[in-house]
């Protein structure tokens, strides 16, 4: 993993993986993959890698139709000792109108991470995911491989 240097000089391990794909659902099946592969190094169970991989499909399903027409989508995955944090967002032109939290939508993120959030300005709207997994997190020691 890679070291962050923070300002109180202590280091924070931490990995950072940036996917940039067109706006486009045909281009869901890349963020999948790619979900599935970062959790499943992180040693992820089967069933947590598959809610995973369903709770970014949905969160990319989510913000699509607000997308910016001929936009990219952004998929962040941070990978952290206490976490994998992942952070899906687009640019949108004006306000963008998300799914309301009692959405069937809403229920499968709510459902599926351990934390859900969502936000909309300045022209982007984003939905950050965190998985902390069963045990414990990606950094414990029954995932670590160092």
């Amino acid at each position: 993993m890679g070291q962050v240097q923070h300002s109180d000089s202590t280091a924070v391990e931490r990995d950072v993986v940036l996917l940039v794909v067109p706006a486009d659902g045909a281009y869901l099946a890349v963020l999948r993959t790619a979900t599935a592969g970062i959790a499943a190094r992180l040693q992820y169970t089967l069933d947590e890698i598959e809610d995973l991989r369903i709770a970014v499909d949905e969160a990319c399903a989510m913000l699509i139709p607000v997308a910016a027409p001929d936009s990219e989508l952004s998929c962040e995955f941070e990978i952290t000792k206490e976490a994998l944090t992942v952070r899906v967002s687009v640019p949108t032109h004006g306000v963008a109108t998300l799914p309301p939290a009692h959405s069937f939508a809403w229920r499968v993120l709510t459902t599926l991470a351990d934390e859900v959030t969502s936000a909309t300005a300045n022209d982007r709207a984003s939905i950050e995911l965190v998985s902390r997994g069963v045990s414990g997190g990606p950094g414990s020691k029954a995932r670590s491989r160092g």
